[in-house]
């Protein structure tokens, strides 16, 4: 395998596991429409969560949340409004992006809460 896809592996357990612990319940990983997926789905506090998750190992390209661009968001809504349509779900949907940097001495996590919106996507 890849050494981008098991840095991407280690990002999305490390999301996982920061969700769990900040009281979020994993409904989904690696949910798929087609060519688009959804890394991780969760539910909290009356929303279910569309997390995606960018690992990187540096900074060197700009920060990884710049790597969801409008086109990576407006195919997560798609993804999002066929998985609540799909499973009879009525919460409200919020987008996160989880930003991590991995390292030799360790990771830092970069949980963005609402980081885009439908609204702001097809306004």
């Amino acid at each position: 395998m890849a050494w981008n896809n098991d840095i991407g592996k280690v990002g999305e357990e490390i999301a996982k596991k920061h969700l769990e612990d900040n009281g979020y319940v994993i409904l989904d990983t690696n949910w798929r429409m087609g060519k688009l997926e959804a890394d991780i789905i969760a539910y909290k506090e009356g929303f279910i969560v569309f997390v995606e998750v960018k690992t990187r190992s540096s900074r060197q390209f700009g920060d990884p949340q710049e790597f969801v661009d409008y086109k990576k968001q407006r195919a997560y809504i798609n993804l999002a409004n066929t998985y609540v349509l799909s499973k009879n779900r009525s919460e409200e949907v919020r987008f996160d992006i989880m930003a991590i940097e991995v390292g030799s001495t360790g990771y830092r996590i970069n949980h963005i809460e609402n980081a885009f919106s439908a609204f702001s996507i097809f306004k």
